[in-house]
Formats: C-alpha cells, structure tokens, sequence
C-alpha cells in the first residue's frame, strides 16, 4: 500500500493485515514518520511513488500481487501547492499502472474523490455516470487518473478499480489538507473543551463518511467478483448533513460545545461538490450498503477520541 501513513492508509492497513496476515500488507510510505506502534505492526517501507525503480523493486522483491495506490495530495493542500499535486497524484499513479502492467499484477485499488466533479451537474444525487468538470488541480487530477486507470484496463487488462470517496471522517488520525477537515476538527475541539471556527457556512452540506465505511468501501471493490463490475469507478454514498447539523449532533454528546463560522478560500471548493451521491452502481454491481449514520458516527467518534485526548 502506497501512502500508508496517511488518514486513511493508517487504518486500511491495519484492516488488512486483520484479515491476510501482518506479514502479507507491506506498507509504503514516504516523508511522514510513521508511529512505533505502526512500525511494529508488520513490514514498512519509505517509498516515492516518484521513484519508479525503487516502487518496482519493491513491488518484485515482495512478490506483491495487488496494490491499493493510497498516496496523494488533497484538495487544500492541492490548491496551495498545484504543481505538487500534479506531480504526485499523476505522476505516482502513472508509476503505479505501469509497474502494474509490467508485472500483471492482479489488481489496483486506488481512491478517487467527489471532487472530480463541478459544475453542470446535480448536486443532489450526483449520477455515477456523468460530466466532470472540476475546479481545483485535486479533482484534475483524480479525473485525469479515473480516465488513465480506465484506459490502462482495456488497452493492458490492469484490473483498475475506483472508489469515489466523499469527505472522510475518522477518529485514528488527523486530516491531512482536505476541504471537509472542519468535520474531523469539530470533533476534535468538542473533546477538548474548545471554540471552533468552521471554515465553510453553516449551512454548507457534503457527503461524508465514517473511515470504518470508507476501509469496508475500498476492501470491498478490492474482494468483488470482477465479472460482475461494468465499471471501473464507483460513487460511495454514506450520509450527507451541513456544517450546522454536525455541530448539533456533536452538542446532543457534548451539549457545551460551541461554534462559529468564518468561511474561507475553501468554501468555493465545496460550494462546487455534490451534496450526495447516487452510488446504485456500487449497491447493484457489488452490493455496497455503508454502516453508520450521522448519530452513530457521532457516539463512536468521541467515545474513541475521549480517552485518546485525555492520555
């Protein structure tokens, strides 16, 4: 797994190694030092998917059969540092489909994103099929790779398989320069006795997803019987709610929280996503049903993060 220390690698790993053995899941990861209690959890190595030659040997020298392409900048983060984002989300997949290829690897699991679409669409039960027009180099980029990985399935048979994440919520790790951190960092401020200032409007509405979900979600493409896919990229839908109804969620668990709202440069960002996603095709095609909802979610984050804030 590439980008392995990542917010959402941090935890797919782990449900990985769960399942096929702590030995079986190398994770790869380039300049954020992963923690020693991940270290100690089965085999690591620093890798940039910038490198093609040590992605290659790494891939022959474990003998890997499937990737999971996990590394890639954000939208915030994107927006700051575009050509960054260019050079690694496009530059690393590329690497990744042709080692892929070279070495007909079984399969490619990599994460997509809502951003890839823009304006011209609904932005209430966005179509998995549809026009993608997005505005920041992060959707650019994750079109640009959903149209590559596609390519490189018919012309070279790479099984290439897609999720489109929403924003992802989890109480492991910290966001790491997306649009919908001000879901995660609400969370945060609440356990901690803490004023928050959101970032978007209140009544900014985005699809969102619980990690646990988002993990099930991209094992779950991963495992699926191939002859059934008539696609290779897949809207995820879990729950959508606006900044104000999170706040009111977190407050029926911490009833002193507080929060006030002063929208920035990100607020376009997400003023230019869907609001929900029609994901009838991942239900149809491998039957995808997500777990949580808005107030299960809520009673799971803090009685996680609690203990963890307090230690």
């Amino acid at each position: 797994m590439t980008g392995a220390v990542g917010q959402i690698g941090t935890e797919l790993v782990q449900a990985l190694r769960k399942d096929y053995g702590r030995d079986c899941v190398i994770a790869a990861g380039h300049r954020t030092r992963p923690t020693r209690e991940f270290m100690d959890s089965g085999p690591f190595e620093y890798l940039d998917v910038a490198d093609r030659e040590r992605l290659e040997r790494a891939i022959v020298d474990n003998r890997i059969d499937t990737i999971y392409h996990m590394a890639s900048i954000l939208s915030a983060v994107g927006e700051m540092k575009p050509q960054l984002c260019y050079e690694v989300n496009m530059g690393g997949l590329y690497n990744v489909l042709e080692v892929a290829r070279i070495h007909k690897l079984e399969r490619l699991i990599t994460a997509s994103s809502i951003a890839v679409f823009g304006a011209g669409v609904p932005r209430d039960s966005t179509p998995n099929d549809t026009i993608l027009l997005p505005t920041t180099m992060y959707g650019v980029t994750k079109v640009s790779g959903e149209l590559l990985g596609a390519y490189y399935f018919r012309k070279f048979g790479v099984d290439f398989r897609a999720v489109r994440l929403p924003g992802i919520i989890s109480s492991g790790t910290l966001p790491g320069g997306g649009t919908t951190d001000y879901s995660v960092e609400m969370y945060y401020a609440a356990v901690q006795g803490r004023l928050y200032t959101c970032f978007v409007r209140e009544d900014t509405v985005l699809p969102m997803m619980y990690m646990p979900d988002a993990v099930k979600s991209l094992m779950g493409l991963a495992e699926a019987d191939g002859s059934r896919l008539k696609h290779r990229v897949f809207n995820v839908n879990s729950m959508s709610f606006s900044a104000g109804e999170l706040a009111d969620s977190i407050r029926s668990v911490v009833p002193a929280f507080t929060c006030d709202y002063k929208p920035d440069y990100r607020q376009a960002i997400a003023d230019s996503w869907p609001r929900s996603l029609d994901d009838s095709a991942a239900r149809e095609e491998w039957s995808w049903e997500p777990t949580f909802d808005l107030p299960r979610m809520t009673k799971d984050m803090i009685e996680k993060l609690r203990p963890k804030l307090t230690k």
